[in-house]
């Protein structure tokens, strides 16, 4: 009978599971901690309405919602749900010290994971979840074994009160994995949907921009022709205004190639190519613009890694990435620049300890035409992440707001011995250290 109503809370632990996937989909109300903590309320009651009550105890699954609601709710849904057990528990009576005990101590753990949760990936969620629900098992078993000590409990009693305890502890360490699996598919859902509305938007822009690039720039290229003609002709007062149409129509020109390359990066020579050198390469360029802005520079590097690339396009998108993080961090800042290999696969990671930004911000970053700067299109971010993209590897974003960012570039790479024509370069006034 135990088990029988024990899979019976089962159910009802599914419900808001469910209830969210049929009713909430799409919707960001499905992330708010109160509509959590209102289905899980209701998971709680139900589970204790619908209990199995044998020698003045009652056997139930009321602390999975609990578990859930803290870890997937926080504190809000948690201490809702937690409210709502209390108030159930006192409304159906028995020894309610021994229920309000076992409650309150069932919610310690989930409470201290709960902070650390949405850190972890989804396998770690699960598995820690998993972890976390063995723990209500353990408070009542030793809430139970104290009881039959201090009551002096038969054999028999006792045999029938472990055997339960096994079962319950079973059938609730299950109920918390198969409604942690179902709660996972809906985030990775959510998730998959974004991500394909987010490669839609940008497919759309990228065949627009590069449309319309291709077409301004073969006019682009006569009239910038015709006047480099000119300009070698000129020597009069119009030599210098002619040298200023020409910087801008070479500024034209060069945003014109970021939308095409945007639309799809160009790699016209693939060679391998020494990571940490074209790193070092890159942060020569940036010293004099890091200097001015008053930021320091530390970079950490591994020698004798090489990835298949076109250089000028990876030394392209490491300026972006580079040049942003300097730009974002105040006067007196630093930006570290620390590269490693594991396997066939190395790492690039630009921290920097500049404003930061917030979960809205990441999650727009990449789209074309959105950038935290004042001044800005955003267009350097979206190329940077279509030339690692073309190469195979992958760039992902963390920041905090007033902490800072941190970039991680995955690309796939090769060690070898470096040759004696391809020199380490030094870099005078940059802290450098080998990893």
């Amino acid at each position: 009978m135990l088990a029988e109503k024990l899979l019976l809370n089962v159910l009802i632990i599914l419900m808001p599971v469910f209830i969210q996937s049929l009713f909430f989909e799409n919707k960001n109300i499905r992330k708010s901690p109160y509509l959590c903590g209102v289905f899980q309320s209701i998971s709680v009651f139900l589970s204790l309405v619908f209990s199995y009550e044998e020698g003045g105890l009652f056997w139930d699954l009321r602390y999975v919602p609990l578990v859930l609601a803290f870890l997937y709710g926080g504190p809000i849904a948690g201490g809702m749900v937690l409210v709502s057990y209390l108030a159930t528990r006192s409304f159906m009576g028995g020894d309610l010290l021994l229920g309000y005990a076992s409650g309150f101590l069932a919610t310690i753990v989930p409470s201290l994971f709960m902070k650390k949760f949405w850190k972890f990936d989804a396998k770690k969620r699960i598995r820690t979840a998993v972890f976390v629900g063995f723990w209500p098992t353990f408070v009542m078993l030793v809430i139970l074994v104290a009881n039959i000590i201090i009551n002096e409990a038969t054999a028999e009693d006792t045999n029938r009160i472990m055997m339960n305890v096994a079962i319950f502890g079973a059938i609730q360490v299950f109920a918390v994995w198969v409604a942690v699996i179902l709660n996972e598919s809906l985030i990775e859902k959510e998730m998959m949907r974004k991500e394909i509305l987010r490669a839609e938007k940008l497919n759309t822009l990228g065949e627009l921009a590069a449309s319309i690039a291709h077409e301004i720039r073969n006019p682009l290229t006569v009239v910038k022709g015709f006047l480099q003609m000119m300009h070698k002709q000129e020597k009069g007062d119009n030599y210098y205004y002619l040298s200023l149409v020409l910087t801008e129509l070479g500024r034209a020109e060069s945003i014109i190639n970021d939308y095409l390359n945007f639309a799809k990066p160009q790699f016209e020579k693939l060679e391998d190519a020494e990571l940490a050198k074209l790193l070092t390469e890159v942060t020569l360029l940036l010293e004099a613009f890091a200097a001015k802005e008053g930021v320091q520079v530390n970079v950490q590097l591994e020698w004798g890694v090489y990835v298949k690339t076109d250089r000028n396009q990876l030394k392209q998108a490491l300026v972006n990435i580079i040049k942003n993080g300097i730009e974002a961090t105040d006067e007196g800042g630093e930006v570290v620049i620390s590269q490693a290999s594991a396997g066939d696969y190395s790492y690039i990671v630009v921290s920097d300890t500049g404003k930061g930004m917030d979960s809205e911000q990441l999650a727009r970053l990449g789209t074309l035409f959105y950038t935290t700067k004042d001044k800005g299109t955003g267009l350097g971010t979206s190329v940077s992440i279509k030339i690692i993209e073309a190469m195979g590897g992958t760039i992902s974003y963390k920041s905090e707001p007033g902490v800072g960012t941190e970039v991680t570039v995955i690309l796939p790479s090769k060690k070898k011995t470096p040759t004696e024509e391809e020199p380490r370069i030094d870099l005078p006034e940059i802290i450098v250290k080998e990893a």
